[in-house]
């Protein structure tokens, strides 16, 4: 499986991002090169790159970007800090990118004593690093969760956690890719995710061409389906977890893990380490995305509403610790309210 973002290393000081460009999917599949730290910053803004996984390893190749752009600069580390702090505001929900950036930020600053060259290689090395990190922990993250889903399963998930959403293979995705290698029978509902259609447009996209059983519904669905008896398990990603196992997750996620409490079926979220941010306590410490209205009333260039009419486009909701039953991730399965101790 090739990374849906790379390094491309044109010299040990120089290069750029290749990403796969996720708003042109499923009409056409292309790639892009990102070669300026402010071409970074729009990149995950428009969600060109998209995913926390995947906007964290984009906002490690932009803070490279910014130290080959100021290699000269006599203020070398304000300079590539500042340009950092920009990128790092251009989503505000999901943690991987604050948790990239700062990782390679703390690199800088232990090797301060380097030249302005020799950082910017050892920054290229960390970034290139967290790509292949990203892959083995998302397979990790795919074994273990592997084990919860039944023998001819049918899971249903939400939004897109899959090979797009990181460098390679997928977190709630990476459930289902690995349950599949184990079982040819299980199945999946994709919910299409409005208002951008993630799920009809990307996770779709993967499951077809992974020759896994896929059924497409609409957000107002899930309950239905879960009634009558065809849903067995649910499992999304995550954006950001807090310290008590509240998950933020693309809107309406919160809504599925209601319905699956109702009806007993087991809800889960698939989300490395990284995901979760020990600084906060619960849920409500949470920033929440608000987006453009644009999302909610164009579609296909076209008005669907009446342009007098309110909007509000929060891109995310959270989903309360005690509607998930288990949190899958690179070190095991953990019950929301013991993930804390990862960071024992």
């Amino acid at each position: 499986m090739e990374k849906t973002i790379a390094w491309i290393e044109k010299d040990k000081c120089n290069g750029f991002s290749r990403m796969i460009d996720q708003t042109v999917i499923p009409y056409e599949y292309k790639k892009i090169d990102i070669k300026t730290s402010s071409e970074m910053y729009d990149a995950i803004k428009t969600m060109v790159v998209r995913g926390a996984p995947a906007i964290g390893i984009a906002g490690a190749h932009g803070v490279v970007l910014s130290a080959i752009e100021n290699i000269q600069s006599d203020d070398f580390f304000g300079d590539v800090k500042k340009q950092a702090d920009f990128i790092n505001s251009s989503r505000p929900t999901a943690v991987n990118l604050a948790w990239a950036i700062k990782r390679q930020l703390d690199l800088m600053e232990k090797n301060k004593h380097l030249s302005n060259r020799e950082i910017t290689e050892l920054l290229i090395k960390n970034a290139v690093k967290m790509e292949d990190e990203d892959i083995e922990i998302n397979k990790k993250i795919g074994e273990f969760g592997s084990a919860i889903v039944p023998k001819g399963a049918t899971i249903l998930t939400h939004c897109n956690a899959g090979a797009l959403a990181t460098v390679g293979w997928g977190t709630a995705l990476g459930v289902v890719r690995s349950a599949y290698m184990k079982d040819k029978t299980i199945k999946v509902f994709a919910d299409e995710t409005r208002p951008r259609q993630q799920g009809a447009r990307l996770t779709t996209y993967e499951l077809i061409r992974d020759n896994i059983d896929t059924t497409l519904i609409t957000d107002g669905m899930g309950a239905y389906f879960m009634k009558k008896g065809m849903v067995d398990v649910v499992i999304t990603g995550a954006d950001r977890i807090a310290l008590n196992g509240d998950s933020a997750n693309k809107i309406g996620t919160y809504m599925l893990a209601i319905a699956a409490n109702y009806h007993n079926i087991p809800f889960y979220i698939a989300a490395p380490k990284s995901t979760i941010d020990p600084k906060i306590k619960s849920g409500d410490e949470i920033v929440i995305e608000l987006r453009d209205k644009s999302e909610v009333t164009i579609i296909n260039d076209k008005p669907i509403c009446d342009e007098r009419v309110n909007i509000v486009n929060p891109g995310f909701d959270v989903t309360p610790g005690s509607l998930i039953k288990g949190i899958i991730t690179e070190y095991g399965i953990f019950k929301p309210d013991e993930i804390y101790k990862l960071f024992e």
